[in-house]
């Protein structure tokens, strides 16, 4: 077999034997197919596509390629989640401890930010101490212990995925759905857990900018899943404005540990439920999602959430103290009100254009393992629908250099667009598509 044949098979509309692919993904985990030959075949998939059958197989091949966690002997249904991204994204931070309060085990392994996207594992790392890089005996060990664990993703973990991602971000191949699904599921599907959910976002903070794209990955990956015997379900929600008001990691983590106090957002409380109640669904602990939402109000007014949220900070070294004094995490020295331009409803507010603020401010990075100032960020005030008056405060930046804060203003002032009326609302959460088992 070889790597030329199968760039000209695919590049002529054929599809691969499980063998080929097989072929191609070891050759890219052990460096036995050069890069260059790799990224034609991966402009080859962009342009032909590959059937359901080859995706599957593709999947398959790129979670065996290395590490594949065995959460076997920890009790229970074990469950996941992973979001592709968005502008104020903290979804992980509320719903791992909230979903683990009603007693599921979640295993999540997540990634660090980059580009205008925020990463789970930056913003953990605010609460002074707290250790994101756990071994896997740690792992299993506080899943047992406590139910919930998140940690660094490994590069033991899928290791072909990560040729795979890196040389499709730089050869223009990124946006093929049959690769992000497979990307996508072989980690998840690596890292063991029995019942994953994803949340894919659509709209301009998002990858996938337009539903219909968002929503052809979304059944690619459930169709994936089930064929590969795992619990697939996505939700489809909303990225065309942040979530939350708080963008920024300290601020992040914050504005999670009011929400698991029951004092959040609407729109953050709201996700977070919705995903929540599928898991617990999934977990086997209620009969649907609906009851496993209601199950989740009542852990967060009863304190549960927020007390397993403690137990996770401790167990990974973390200071508890955050949850009842935030300001122990690292705090901006400068706080910059954005005011109102004009009259009018909030038509549109650009989660690009937010996240491009936070970035000037220094919360994003280009290149991973660059630095990154885990205190500054944007709280907004106003957001999609809402009336304002000129002069009233849109946001508040919270910066550490002036001239930086300068230059996130006007980014974000851009980010607002204007109304004489209300616009429509917006449904958060446009579609749940459920794996078989839980229909």
């Amino acid at each position: 077999m070889r790597i030329v044949d199968l760039i000209k098979e695919k590049r002529d509309g054929h599809a691969h034997s499980p063998e080929a692919i097989r072929y191609i993904v070891t050759g890219a985990a052990d460096k036995t197919i050069p890069d260059y030959q790799l990224a034609a075949w991966l402009m080859a998939v962009l342009f032909k596509g590959m059937t359901i059958e080859e995706t599957t197989e593709l999947t398959r091949a790129m979670a065996h390629s290395g590490e594949v966690m065995d959460l076997s002997d920890i009790p229970g249904i074990k469950v996941d989640k992973h979001s592709t991204g968005g502008v104020g994204d903290k979804v992980t931070l509320v719903l791992a401890p909230l979903v683990a309060s009603a007693g599921a085990v979640v295993a999540k392994l997540s990634g660090r930010g980059l580009g205008h996207t925020g990463g789970t594992i930056d913003k953990l790392e605010a609460i002074a101490g707290f250790q994101t890089s756990l071994s896997t005996e740690h792992f299993q060990t506080q899943l047992k212990e406590i139910g919930v664990a998140i940690a660094g993703q490994t590069q033991n973990l899928a290791p072909a995925d990560g040729v795979f991602y890196a040389l499709r971000d730089v050869t223009g191949t990124v946006e093929s759905i049959p690769l992000i699904a497979a990307s996508v599921l072989s980690k998840k599907i690596a890292a063991g857990s029995d019942v994953i959910l994803l949340d894919v976002k659509y709209g301009g903070g998002a990858f996938m900018h337009d539903f219909a794209s968002a929503r052809e990955l979304a059944t690619t990956m459930v169709d994936v899943g089930t064929r590969l015997g795992k619990s697939i379900s996505v939700a489809l929600s909303d990225m065309d404005q942040p979530l939350g008001h708080n963008v920024g990691h300290a601020l992040e983590v914050a504005e999670s540990i009011a929400t698991l106090r029951g004092d959040g957002p609407k729109d953050l409380t709201d996700l977070c439920l919705k995903l929540g109640g599928i898991l617990v669904a999934g977990a086997k602990l209620t009969p649907d999602a609906e009851s496993g939402e209601a199950l989740l109000r009542a852990k967060i007014a009863d304190g549960s959430a927020l007390a397993k949220f403690r137990d996770l900070i401790a167990a990974q070294g973390g200071d508890v103290r955050v949850i009842e004094e935030p300001g122990r995490m690292p705090q901006a020295s400068l706080k910059v009100p954005v005011l109102a331009p004009q009259d009018g409803y909030v038509s549109e507010l650009d989660a690009l254009a937010v996240g491009h603020a936070c970035k000037v401010l220094g919360a994003g990075r280009e290149r991973k393992g660059e630095p990154i100032d885990l205190a500054v960020g944007v709280a907004v005030h106003v957001k999609r629908g809402d009336k304002v008056r000129a002069g009233e405060t849109l946001a508040t930046l919270y910066a550490n250099d002036a001239a930086k804060a300068e230059v996130a203003a006007a980014e974000l002032l851009r980010a607002y667009h204007w109304s004489d009326t209300a616009p429509a609302a917006q449904p958060l959460v446009r579609e749940v598509i459920l794996a078989p088992d839980l229909r």
